[in-house]
């Protein structure tokens, strides 16, 4: 099957005996056990596995055409299960532009239990081999980043860790967020791990938090990320996992249209005398767009750009806005934008004339006359 017949039809067999064409939602908390006794796959507390849950987790991993997966909260608690499934004094490396929330997580909790980090700019191979110790165990790629929407090569990065793989192997994630299955498929590319934050791409709708892990292989450290998944509790809810099915029925053409839109705002912001510079990797200009060009089908709807002026005139900008919403995620239908370093905190490196748009299905004529809006003088 294709991917968009994947999309609609895997999992809807999994803890579904009416054969119901929508699984219905399973609020259960628990599950009764059978009278000969617990077997080891059977359902019998939510926290350790719902029918709904399940569905998702099929689903998705389908999708990223993984072994296993396992659904979180949200996607920062899906970060989170992979660092914690490592040991302290470990070390990882991971890009210096990566999402503020994950930085956070690094910085100011695994560091003080033992993990050991580099944040360093992954578009350089040399750089990253440099960072390579004995003790490295995950090298963390987000491609394309966030928000300075900076490339990395994927297969050059997995066959770096392959390279340097010993008794221990050194695993690569990478944060798939951006560009959903749709657009990149990182396992194909030797990658170990996929992340999400489902609340994205997956939800859709701005409705759902979540997140989700995929596994290239089901094996050692997939154990103890779906340990983690369930002895530290941080998983959906049925509701949200049923939502999140629902919603990833329409990923492919969701995504058609976030792709077609962006790449026209794009043209639309590079060639504005109000911008300095546009990053988006659909663009010639953009230094890594060969690379992208390579491991990706299609951009995503995602946009940085540089304005003419300063911090003030950025914000006076995303003010201006009479359509595209002032909010920090993205993903959603609707688009939405924002000054992205005030929204980072401290360790950021994101230039502080820089705009981050998420752009959405409206008429993309819509939002073109509304981005023209905003930056007139």
């Amino acid at each position: 099957m294709r991917f968009e017949t994947k999309a609609i039809h895997t999992g809807l067999d999994i803890g579904n005996p009416s054969k119901a064409v929508i699984p219905p939602i399973s609020p259960s908390t628990i599950f009764e056990i059978d009278a000969d006794g617990r077997n080891v796959n059977d359902l019998h507390y939510t926290r350790l596995g719902n029918p709904n849950r399940l569905q998702f987790e099929k689903l998705i991993e389908t999708l990223e055409e993984g072994k296993a997966a396992a659904a979180f909260s949200s996607g920062i608690a899906a970060a989170s299960a992979v660092l914690q499934a490592l040991k302290p004094g470990d070390h990882i490396i991971i890009p210096e532009d990566v999402y503020a929330g994950n930085r956070k997580m690094v910085t100011d909790i695994m560091l003080r239990w033992g993990l050991k980090a580099d944040f360093i700019k992954m578009t350089d191979l040399n750089r990253i081999e440099e960072h390579i110790k004995p003790e490295t165990r995950l090298i963390w790629i987000e491609t394309p980043s966030n928000p300075m929407m900076r490339i990395t090569d994927i297969e050059a990065v997995a066959e770096l860790a392959k390279a340097h793989s010993g008794s221990q192997k050194i695993f690569t994630l990478v944060d798939n967020t951006w560009p959903s299955p749709v657009n990149q498929l990182p396992l194909r590319l030797g990658a170990d791990l996929v992340l999400h934050s489902t609340s994205k791409y997956f939800g859709g709708h701005s409705d759902i938090l979540g997140g989700a892990l995929v596994s290239a292989e089901d094996d050692d450290l997939f154990d103890q990320i779906r340990l983690i998944q369930k002895i530290g509790g941080a998983v959906p809810s049925p509701q949200d996992c049923w939502m999140l099915s629902r919603s990833t029925r329409t990923l492919a053409y969701r995504m058609k249209g976030h792709n077609e839109h962006a790449a026209k705002v794009a043209d639309f912001l590079q060639n504005h005398s109000k911008v300095a510079d546009v990053y988006y990797p659909g663009l010639e200009s953009h230094p890594g767009h060969e690379i992208a060009e390579k491991q990706m089908s299609a951009y995503g709807g995602m946009i940085s750009f540089l304005i003419e002026g300063d911090a003030h005139e950025a914000i006076r900008i995303v003010g201006r806005s009479k359509l595209i919403k002032r909010a920090t995620s993205l993903g959603g239908v609707e688009s939405t934008w924002e000054h992205r370093v005030s929204s980072e905190g401290e360790g950021s490196i994101t230039p502080d004339t820089l705009i981050r748009i998420s752009v959405g299905l409206e008429h993309v004529d819509d939002i073109l006359e509304d981005l023209d809006h905003a930056m007139k003088e």
